[in-house]
């Protein structure tokens, strides 16, 4: 049996769709643009975390350029938009320097990817808004926690807060 559905009825089923697909769009894009800086008492609110991001499912990618997916232990794309975790600094494996380094970073990225899976999380800016590479510089925490902190806690990061950083091969 086929069932005819009003015009109305398909037009109104096409505008609660076009709202449910481009709300956590446009939820992100929000949370990864510069903070707004009000004045308040002469100083800038250049802290201010952002609304939590709506969950979305994270792949791997070497290079980017891409939807939702992580290329290391402290970078990561969302929506087209490049995000370097700001208070970590993570081995690198593109390329790694030495195999320890290339196993811990392969951790680091494989704990990321996790982590940034386990559900919505915020991304709260810091005073620089880009690093040298173009990258947006955020903490990205969940529930008020650091999700760099937890890497940290584990031994896959080390707190960065900008500056020299030590190698990870002995």
């Amino acid at each position: 049996m086929i069932r005819h559905i009003p015009l109305a009825g398909l037009i109104g089923m096409a505008l609660t769709a076009a709202v449910i697909v481009s709300w956590p769009v446009a939820a992100r894009r929000d949370a990864v643009a510069p903070a707004r800086t009000g004045v308040a008492d002469g100083a800038q609110k250049a802290q201010q975390t952002r609304p939590s991001l709506p969950a979305v499912y994270f792949g791997k990618c070497h290079s980017g350029g891409g939807l939702n997916c992580v290329v290391d232990g402290d970078t990561f794309w969302i929506d087209g938009v490049k995000i370097r975790v700001a208070d970590i600094d993570t081995p690198e494996t593109h390329p790694s320097r030495c195999a320890e380094e290339a196993r811990l970073g392969t951790a680091a990225t494989d704990r990321l990817q996790a982590l940034l899976n386990a559900g919505a999380f915020e991304l709260e800016p810091i005073r620089r808004d880009t690093d040298r590479y173009g990258r947006k510089l955020r903490i990205v925490k969940r529930n008020g926690q650091s999700l760099g902190g937890i890497l940290v806690s584990e031994g896959l990061a080390r707190s960065y807060a900008g500056g020299h950083r030590d190698s990870w091969c002995a």
